[in-house]
């Protein structure tokens, strides 16, 4: 946990800038991409994307549709109030969902490495509204589709740089659309504790393919 105390420390003391990260010793690796775990560990695992560029796509594109279904459910008065446990409001998770993917397709319209700052760069000043935060995301999910209709036919098994190390453009597609899915199943969570119903939220078929575990919070 962030909050953690000891667990801030231990970040410090590998000199970790971000989580989550696997650490062995003072050894320690970010876990942004199940396949750098698996080496790390010196597991005896397959641990590359299940999803075909084209699944993750279509699998993307429905969990953008549902974040910002999600996100225009949430009532402004609740954008404030900070998750548990966790130094980030309402507001900054559900921008976040949608920066990812900004973050991901500069990385791809550009090649420059993708840095941690680009994924949490918070949200503009301007945007207070829940409904503005959805025609954010609404905005990146027509960028990605039209990014895909270039894209589909390319080479996903090229290394692309990040700010965790070279991957490959196949694993960070993966981890862009996992991060995200798991982003908005959280959103979910917190419209159920606002007594709000969420309009089809997503499943377990959504989350089948992708690194992920019923479990919505660390």
């Amino acid at each position: 946990m962030l909050t953690d105390e000891g667990g801030l420390e231990e970040l410090r003391r590998l000199g970790a800038r971000s989580v989550p990260v696997v650490s062995r010793g003072n050894r320690f690796v970010f876990a942004q991409v199940i396949s750098d775990v698996v080496e790390f560990l010196e597991l005896d695992d397959m641990a590359g994307p299940v999803l075909s560029p084209a699944e993750l796509h279509a699998r993307y594109d429905h969990v953008l549709e549902t974040a910002v279904r999600l996100v225009r459910q949430m009532p402004d008065e609740k954008l404030a109030v900070q998750l548990p446990d966790r130094p980030r409001s309402y507001r900054a998770l559900m921008h976040h969902i949608f920066q990812i993917p900004t973050a991901y397709l500069d990385l791809e319209d550009s090649g420059i490495t993708l840095t941690y700052e680009s994924l949490v760069t918070p949200p503009p000043a301007e945007m207070q509204t829940s409904v503005a935060i959805a025609d954010f995301g609404d905005a990146v999910r027509r960028r990605f589709n039209t990014w895909w209709e270039r894209a589909a036919d390319e080479d996903f098994a090229r290394p692309v740089p990040t700010y965790f190390g070279d991957t490959s453009r196949h694993e960070m597609f993966e981890r862009t659309v996992w991060h995200s899915t798991q982003h908005t199943r959280q959103v979910a969570a917190l419209l159920e504790q606002a007594g709000i119903v969420p309009d089809h939220p997503l499943g377990r078929d959504d989350i089948r393919g992708l690194p992920l575990t019923d479990k919505i919070w660390d």
